[in-house]
């Protein structure tokens, strides 16, 4: 027997009930199947994981609030890969904990920025971006390059980041530290940008 639209349509509790069970159904089918596709759980060719000091870059990226502006993720359409390149693959974030992806654009896209600019351009912009884009209304973090990187933490992180998937070795945590060590957090966050969507890039 089924309830009429009127008696839903009357009874709020009811129709929490039932709007909570058409969405779980809908979610178990639209998402559940993308977690057994290989398409969307393994890594592209020629995906490496985040040296020690393009895992701190990362960081950095977060906590300056980068993905704000800049979205990681260039869609299907040719407008965006003709101004950005190959479009984004889930392959590519298959080690990112948490993806980048972003959804708003203040500043272009960053999916494909590895290898686009040299590292002098990236330091000249994060000092001012205003002396190589006179448009921008980026804002400037000059302190990235006075600012020595903590890599104290790294060790755990990438003991964080094994733990999740990404295939570290124990050679490579442990010697995390010493990789990163001497290195501004400009250095690092230069090194993070730069590897951004090369493994795509490498592969075409």
């Amino acid at each position: 027997m089924f309830i009429k639209h009127e008696t839903i349509e009357k009874n709020i509790g009811l129709m929490i009930i039932l709007t909570v069970i058409v969405v779980s159904f809908a979610g178990l089918v639209e998402i559940l199947p993308q977690a057994f596709q290989k398409a969307t759980t393994q890594p592209v060719k020629g995906l490496k994981p985040y040296t020690a000091l393009q895992l701190a870059g990362r960081d950095i990226y977060i906590r300056e609030g980068c993905y704000n502006c800049h979205s990681q993720m260039i869609r299907p359409f040719r407008s965006e890969t003709e101004r950005y390149g190959h479009y984004s693959v889930a392959g590519e974030s298959v080690w990112d904990h948490p993806f980048q992806w972003g959804s708003k654009r203040t500043g272009p896209d960053l999916a494909r920025v590895g290898g686009r600019y040299s590292d002098d351009w990236h330091r000249a912009h994060l000092n001012q971006p205003r002396d190589v884009v006179p448009e921008s209304n980026m804002p400037a973090f000059p302190w990235l390059g006075r600012t020595a990187l903590d890599t104290t933490d790294l060790p755990k992180k990438m003991a964080a980041m094994k733990a999740l998937g990404v295939p570290y070795t124990e050679d490579q945590i442990s010697k995390s530290q010493a990789d990163a060590a001497g290195k501004t957090e400009m250095d690092a966050l230069i090194a993070y940008l730069q590897v951004l969507g090369t493994a795509i890039k490498n592969n075409r």
